[in-house]
C-alpha cells in the first residue's frame, strides 16, 4: 500500500529521506515516453504537442495515466534550447523526434552571444512553462519535472558538434565562453520552469560522456558548466536530477563531483556498482530501453524486479525511449516497480 503521493515520494528520496518503495518516472527530455501506442490510442499527437500548451498538457497526461510513470515531463525532445539561441530545428513525425536541422555556428569563434532574456521571448520555451504550470496546479500531488539539455549538448547543438569537440582542446578559451554563455541561458530557462510549478529539473547532457571526452576533459567541461547549473537551480529552490550516457569506468570520479541530487546512466553501468563506489549517490535508471522496446512484459518485469531488489533509489527508463515502444511492455516495467 502507497503511503506518500508521487510528488511526495520522489522529493524525499532526493532529500534521502526514506519512503516505502521507489518512485518510478521518466522524465521528460532526452528520455520523452510519448510513445506512438499511446499517440494513436488518444489522438494528441507529435509534432503538433511541441508547438501548444493545451496539446502539450494533454500529450503529458496521456503519457503519465497510460504509462503508469509518476510523474509529467517535459518537453519531448532536445532541441528547444538550441533554436532560441539561432539553430534550425526539424520537428520530424509522430514517429520520429525532433532533431538538429543544422547547427547555427560552424565553430566557437564564430559564435555571436545573444543577451539574457531569450529563453523568455521564445514561443517554445514560452510553451513549456505554460504546461508545466497548468499540469502542477491541476494535480498537486503529481511531481511535474522540467527537463533542460545539458550544457555540452546544447553547445554541441548550437557548434557543429565534430569541430565543437576538437576545439575543446584546441581553443579552450573561446570553449568555455561558449559554454559559460550556453549555461547562463539555461539557468535563465531553469528558472522560468522553477517558477512555473515545476517540482524537479532534469538535466541530460549525452554529449557529456567519459568515452567522448576522457576524465580530463569531463571536468573541465562537463563538470564544470553542469554544476553551474545544478547550483543555480538549488539556489532557485528545486532539486536535480542528472543523466550522464556511456560508460562510467573513466569517469566514475568525476561523476562523484556532480552536484546533482541523483545520478541517472546508461543500461550497461552497474547501479549497484555506482552506489557501492559512491555511497552518498542517489541512484536512478537503468532499465534497458532496447529491452522496453524489442523484449517482452514477462522479461521486462524480471529486469525490474532485479532493480528494486538492488535497493536502485528511482527507477526509471536507462535513456531515451524509442517511439516504437510498446505500452505493454512500459506497464509492465512501472506495475512491477508499484508491485502490481
Amino acid at each position: 500500500m502507497d503511503v506518500f503521493s508521487p510528488k511526495e515520494r520522489l522529493l524525499r528520496t532526493l532529500n534521502k529521506q526514506k519512503v516505502e518503495r521507489p518512485p518510478v518516472i521518466c522524465p521528460g527530455g532526452m528520455m520523452n515516453s510519448a510513445i506512438v501506442d499511446i499517440m494513436n490510442k488518444t489522438g494528441h499527437t507529435l509534432p503538433e504537442g511541441h508547438k501548444t500548451p493545451e496539446l502539450m498538457t494533454a500529450l503529458a497526461t496521456d503519457v503519465m495515466e497510460n504509462t503508469g510513470f509518476e510523474n509529467f515531463g517535459v518537453p519531448f525532445c532536445m532541441t528547444v534550447e538550441a533554436e532560441v539561441l539561432g539553430s534550425e530545428v526539424n520537428f520530424g513525425s509522430l514517429e520520429c523526434e525532433p532533431k538538429i536541422q543544422k547547427e547555427k555556428y560552424p565553430s566557437v569563434d564564430k559564435v555571436d552571444f545573444l543577451p539574457p532574456g531569450m529563453m523568455s521571448k521564445a514561443p517554445r520555451v514560452g510553451t513549456v512553462v505554460d504546461t508545466l504550470y497548468r499540469l502542477s496546479r491541476s494535480n498537486p500531488d503529481i511531481p511535474a519535472i522540467g527537463s533542460l539539455t545539458g550544457p555540452m549538448s546544447t553547445a554541441a547543438s548550437l557548434v557543429d558538434p565534430m569541430p565543437f569537440l576538437k576545439q575543446l582542446r584546441r581553443d579552450k578559451e573561446n570553449s568555455h565562453k561558449v559554454l559559460d554563455y550556453v549555461s547562463g541561458h539555461l539557468i535563465e530557462y531553469a528558472r522560468l520552469i522553477a517558477e512555473n510549478g515545476a517540482s524537479v529539473i532534469s538535466i541530460a547532457d549525452p554529449t557529456a560522456t567519459g568515452e567522448i571526452l576522457g576524465p580530463k576533459m569531463f571536468e573541465e567541461y562537463a563538470v564544470t558548466y553542469i554544476n553551474k547549473v545544478v547550483d543555480a537551480i538549488h539556489e532557485l529552490g528545486l532539486p536535480v536530477i542528472v543523466h550522464i550516457c556511456g560508460k562510467m569506468e573513466s569517469v566514475k570520479p568525476q561523476i562523484a563531483m556532480l552536484h546533482g541530487d541523483a545520478i541517472s546512466v546508461d543500461a550497461f553501468v552497474s547501479l549497484k556498482g555506482i552506489k557501492r563506489e559512491i555511497p552518498d549517490a542517489t541512484t536512478m535508471g537503468n532499465l534497458s530501453t532496447i529491452l522496453l522496446q524489442f523484449g517482452n512484459p514477462e522479461k521486462v518485469e524480471k529486469t525490474a524486479e532485479l532493480l528494486v531488489n538492488d535497493k536502485i533509489d528511482i527507477i526509471a527508463p536507462a535513456c531515451g525511449l524509442s517511439t516504437s515502444t510498446p505500452l505493454a511492455n512500459i506497464q509492465a516495467f512501472t506495475g512491477t516497480v508499484k508491485g502490481r
